[in-house]
């Protein structure tokens, strides 16, 4: 009997699992985190040459350079059919160049599955290897594929400042977007919070901490009580969290200080909490007035939901993992942003959380479990084959 195509589209990409994890690897081994240009730019020429490695040259592409960022790759494939899809993904991670070095792989599960472990192999290397060899399986089945656009940047964890522009501009111009974020243990993720990046800076006054410590006022105090109170304005409850992630300031110890920093991370999930937010933190006085307290209320990135557009591609990609045996395609709602959040923000279809299943983003024992890897690619791979024609609402 022969094989339905997305049985054999299954059977295919676990024949080749074990060079979409050495192509994980690969990409692992050459650290990128964020603020590491050098890093971020041999980074981005190897993904480059891993995607040519597999799928010979683009018929397009073009190098958007980043600044004090990494660079954003935008390499498109000519499809046999109508419809355009955007492959999204960042090749930055969050760890500085050297952890590699010192880091442990995991040990099995405890139902004895194997993991793979690496700085950025779970957020989100594998999900980068995985569309790659998804566009070449698609091609390799012999269904009519769309034209395929991969966006690669290299700031996401900074918050695509820079990369922003080109990811609203290549959305604009396709019918799809697929970001190739880790899974929430296995599930697409349909909704995440918007977030914002704040910074927050005091304004004291020096003096000799011995000799005059009345004639100063210190920024460091001032702003503890600050961030302090403003950790207070989080509400939980609603899904607002906020966290002063890093704190700087002084010049020297027996200088009351005259300057002093602090860097917010505060998560939202909806547009009312953003303006709360806003003017709770506007509202906040701290004890000595001669102390000035600025604040740069930087939102990076808007609340996504699962937006009208979204939810026929949610409904197709369900449809091509049960012709895969899947028995369900959840979906999920998280804390963390992404660049889908500026897709949904649009109004355009989006599904995020198309790459690894594993765990630990951002924290030493990040994993994915390889055995996973040919269904997840598999997914994809199928799903470019449903969207050689533009999607229907």
């Amino acid at each position: 009997m022969t094989a339905s195509p997305a049985a054999a589209l299954t059977a295919r990409a676990q024949d080749v699992s074990s060079e979409i994890v050495t192509d994980i690897l690969t990409l692992v081994r050459q650290e990128t985190g964020s603020y590491d240009l050098p890093g971020l730019a041999a980074g981005l020429d190897l993904l480059r040459e891993l995607t040519v490695h597999r799928l010979g040259r683009p018929d397009r592409e073009e190098r958007h350079p980043g600044g004090e960022c990494g660079d954003t790759l935008t390499l498109t494939y000519n499809g046999t059919g109508a419809g355009h899809v955007a492959l999204v993904g960042h090749y930055d991670t969050v760890w500085p160049t050297g952890t590699l070095a010192g880091w442990e792989q995991p040990q099995p599960s405890g139902d004895g599955r194997d993991k793979l472990g690496g700085p950025g192999i779970f957020d989100m290397k594998t999900g980068l290897a995985q569309g790659i060899w998804a566009l070449k399986l698609a091609r390799e089945s012999g269904v009519p594929v769309p034209t395929v656009t991969f966006l690669f940047n290299g700031d996401e964890e900074i918050g695509s400042l820079s990369s922003r522009r080109v990811i609203e501009e290549v959305a604009q111009k396709v019918d799809v977007t697929l970001v190739l974020e880790p899974t929430a243990h296995g599930a697409v993720k349909t909704a995440r919070k918007g977030s914002g990046i704040f910074r927050v800076t005091a304004t004291g006054i020096e003096a000799h901490a011995g000799l005059a410590p009345q004639d100063g006022a210190s920024a460091i105090t001032a702003l503890c009580e600050f961030v302090v109170a403003a950790a207070a304005v989080a509400a939980p409850d609603k899904g607002t969290t906020i966290n002063p992630g890093l704190i700087k300031g002084g010049s020297a110890i027996n200088v009351v200080a005259g300057q002093a920093t602090a860097g917010v991370d505060i998560r939202v999930s909806s547009e009312a909490e953003q303006a709360r937010v806003d003017a709770e933190l506007d509202a906040i006085k701290v004890s000595d007035p001669r102390v000035r307290i600025e604040i740069d209320h930087a939102w990076n990135r808007p609340p996504m939901t699962l937006n009208a557009a979204s939810a026929p591609l949610l409904d197709l990609a369900r449809e091509v993992a049960r012709e895969q045996g899947r028995d369900e395609l959840p979906d999920a709602a998280v804390g963390g942003a992404s660049d889908a959040n500026f897709v949904s923000a649009l109004g355009l279809p989006v599904l995020c959380g198309m790459g690894a299943v594993g765990d630990g983003a951002h924290a030493q024992g990040e994993f994915i479990y390889p055995d996973t890897v040919p269904a997840q690619t598999a997914l994809v791979a199928g799903l470019l084959g449903r969207l050689a024609e533009p999607l229907r609402g």
